[in-house]
């Protein structure tokens, strides 16, 4: 009797244990972090990246997930600041994240790439440029969808010398790894080019007042202004312009080439140039995103959503094909396996960044981003 009694309580435990394990195992999913803006001034920056990770992974998990398992996503907002960004980095680390969609901003991202290497975990940015962050070589678990600055920069300098024929430029900027950075690489390009730099100066982000700066540029009188930083405080500087009756031509980057700051400088946005990355409304699958974005969401989606679209299909492809969340076999993969995205079929170069982009430049005509060919 008591032997019988030990077999049937063995027999239970094990039961239990596998019941257990089975519970575990279908509890064990695969996290995704989505980190950027997603508050504050530029969470139309961000904001799009969420939704896009969202999309790619309710489709994946509606048909069976990755490796059998559900993806679950980790959302967290950074608001675009580096103060802020070590510590959203933190808590993603902290909650088991095996990959990490973004950050969105240069600064906030660099702040927190260090803790993600420190874990290794790999990261993919949709919209960092910064050229420090891969061809440094300071940061191998990052990769992005989007080409660095050097390339729009180059890309701004043969516009406004070919097309636009300046001869006299003034740089501001916003003092920011982003913003800096991307106008000392066109204050290089602009040098090597032979035209003159007539003022190379940095503003206060978030100032109420931005008229001493105008001012100096109305008294320079350049043919062209470059703007390096994002779309809040392009859109003051241009409409202060436009009041002044200057019509200088004005250029940013991909930090302006947002429906936001056409939103906020209205009639002041005609006319305002900017780069980006290239126009890929052509492409099945960016048409496809476009109308999934439309259908769940009502509306069309913003600023990198497409860059966020193919990093989410490129992380979660990566997985699949090193049939692990492994660290070494991930980044291994993002290496050598394409994938199928809006922008296009891409894979990774050993830098981090992405075969098969660009950038193209665009202006502002009637209210919308018309790609100039």
């Amino acid at each position: 009797m008591k032997k019988n009694l030990f077999a049937m309580g063995c027999l239970l435990a094990v039961c239990l244990i596998f019941a257990l394990g089975t519970k575990e195992a279908e509890a064990r999913t695969i996290k995704l972090g989505v980190a950027g803006a997603h508050s504050g001034d530029l969470a139309s920056y961000g904001l799009p990246s969420v939704n896009a990770a969202k999309l790619v992974v309710k489709k994946i998990n509606a048909n069976g997930g990755i490796l059998g398992q559900q993806v679950e996503l980790l959302i967290e907002d950074d608001a675009c600041k580096p103060e802020i960004a070590g510590n959203t980095a933190m808590k993603l680390v902290s909650d088991g994240v095996d990959v990490v969609m973004g950050h969105i901003c240069s600064g906030a991202t660099k702040a927190a790439l260090g803790i993600y290497k420190d874990a290794k975990i790999v990261t993919m940015s949709p919209s960092a440029t910064n050229p420090d962050l891969t061809l440094s070589g300071e940061y191998p678990n990052f990769f992005r969808t989007i080409p660095h600055d050097a390339k729009q920069a180059q890309l701004q300098v043969k516009f406004a010398t070919q097309t636009l024929k300046v001869k006299n430029v003034v740089i501001l900027h916003d003092k920011g790894d982003y913003g800096k950075g991307q106008a000392e690489l066109a204050q290089k390009y602009f040098k090597e080019a032979g035209v003159n730099i007539l003022l190379f100066e940095g503003v206060t982000p978030g100032a109420v007042d931005y008229s001493a700066i105008v001012t100096k540029v109305e008294k320079a009188k350049p043919d062209l202004v470059i703007w390096g930083g994002y779309h809040p405080e392009a859109s003051k500087i241009v409409t202060l312009m436009r009041k002044q009756r200057m019509d200088t031509l004005f250029m940013g980057a991909d930090g302006v080439k947002d429906d936001t700051f056409i939103k906020v400088a209205g009639k002041y946005s005609e006319g305002v140039y900017a780069t980006g990355p290239m126009d890929i409304s052509d492409n099945p699958m960016a048409k496809k995103a476009k109308e999934e974005h439309q259908q769940a969401f009502g509306s069309d989606p913003g600023a990198f959503f497409d860059a966020a679209y193919a990093a989410t299909q490129a992380l979660l492809n990566a997985i699949e094909k090193a049939e692990s969340t492994d660290y070494d076999k991930v980044v291994q993969a993002l290496r050598t396996e394409y994938v199928e995205t809006p922008l296009g079929k891409i894979r990774f170069d050993e830098k981090g960044d992405a075969t098969g982009i660009g950038f193209s430049v665009y202006k502002v005509v009637n209210g919308q981003f018309v790609e100039e060919k």
